[in-house]
């Protein structure tokens, strides 16, 4: 079910997942390291919905400065990521009026990263190919990673701005909830002004080492992230005459046996939504959103060799309209990963900023390189569209 553990981990596999789930759920406090600038208190207060490990509609802001084609990320300005919050008013960032640049970027949700963190650089690259008809273009993202100090395929992230999991944990622990660590040591100073990090930055950097803990929250979150299973894929059969059952999810906050009851989750089983999946390919959908790519060889037998379907090339492409602007990592500031389209019922709203409440709006949004395949979309009935919408909302 949604939010459990990938299958077959062995006991301490299983210990890692609970640690780490305990650690994503906590919420963090300034005696912590929280702040003195952040979007959140933990990891999930903005990957919650419909349980821990989703995305949610909350939206972060990135924001810089392009003159003549060229981007500056306003680092001195405390740029790209503008903070929502602070541990006193007086350290709040404001927009600067220098600012001709601001993206939203929505959240997402973290379901079977550790698969998608599995599938070798050597798939990725090789899986690139030039649809000349269709004018697609996909490229792939190199990364410096900050834990392996090696280039990289990135694959994490709206920019594709992270290649492993323990390196996309820690910067979200700086970045997001301003708890600094070994990889990412350096504070975050409001709107750049260290006279005010100053005052308010209370503990010694980096914070998160791990002191009289098994391993630092990042790491663990890491690992919960690594561990976490796919979404479920709907079964494609005729609708059910009777009421569909109703899945109660236990939630376990701590590898102590400490139980929650979370919201119910309702998953209905679809019409058969063959013809939905031919659409799919045939309208040139599976050309950035590929079906299935592959893991390599893992040490964790639940990653090894296994089927990802995933639904994304894990290449970055041109977007056109839908450009944000935001030049981040290898990215330009019109290009954005393919996001994965497993679970996509349970991650709307859609698209980057999260403006596409539907399936249909984010088909119908699409610019650059997806264009010629929105239109062809859009030539299609509305009964054949939603057999497409269907099937992505089956995935």
């Amino acid at each position: 079910m949604l939010g459990d553990p990938l299958p077959g981990l062995t006991v301490p596999q299983m210990n890692q997942f609970l640690d780490g789930k305990n650690a994503f759920m906590m919420v963090q406090s300034v005696e912590a390291g929280l702040g003195p600038i952040f979007n959140g208190v933990s990891c999930v207060a903005c990957h919650s919905a419909p349980v821990p490990g989703g995305g949610s509609a909350i939206n972060t802001t990135r924001f810089g400065r392009s003159v003549s084609g060229r981007f500056d990320p306003l680092i001195s300005l405390g740029g790209s990521q503008l903070h929502q919050f602070a541990i006193n008013p007086a350290a709040m960032e404001l927009l600067p009026g220098l600012a001709n640049v601001v993206a939203q970027r929505n959240s997402t949700p973290i379901f079977g990263l550790g698969l998608i963190e599995a599938i070798p650089d050597s798939t990725i690259i090789a899986n690139r190919r030039t649809f000349g008809n269709d004018q697609i273009d996909g490229r792939v993202g190199m990364v410096t990673d900050v834990v392996t100090r090696r280039r990289m395929v990135g694959r994490f992230g709206w920019k594709s701005q992270h290649a492993t999991l323990l390196s996309f944990s820690a910067d979200a622990y700086q970045n997001e909830m301003g708890i600094t660590n070994r990889y990412f040591p350096a504070e975050n100073a409001p709107n750049g002004n260290f006279n005010l990090l100053n005052q308010f930055d209370t503990r010694i950097d980096p914070e998160d080492v791990g002191v009289g803990q098994p391993m630092p929250a990042y790491e663990s979150v890491a690992h919960f992230m690594r561990l976490l299973g796919p979404p479920p894929v709907v079964p494609q059969v005729a609708p059910p005459v009777t009421p569909p059952t109703t899945v109660s999810r236990l939630t376990t906050t701590a590898s102590k046996l400490t139980t929650t009851v979370a919201k119910p989750i309702t998953i209905v089983a679809q019409p058969n939504t063959a013809e939905g999946r031919i659409l799919f390919s045939t309208v040139g959908c599976a050309q950035c959103h590929t079906p299935m790519l592959r893991t390599g060889f893992n040490p964790v037998a639940a990653l090894n060799f296994k089927d990802v379907w995933l639904y994304s090339d894990l290449l970055l492409h041109k977007m056109g309209s839908l450009a944000d602007g935001i030049v981040q990592a290898d990215a330009n500031g019109n290009e954005f990963r393919t996001p994965p389209l497993w679970g996509a019922r349970f991650s709307a709203p859609y698209l980057h900023d999260g403006r596409a409440p539907t399936i249909d709006a984010a088909i119908r949004a699409h610019d650059g390189e997806g264009r010629l395949v929105k239109e062809r979309y859009q030539r299609l009935t509305p009964a054949q569209q939603k057999f497409l919408t269907d099937f992505v909302l089956s995935l």
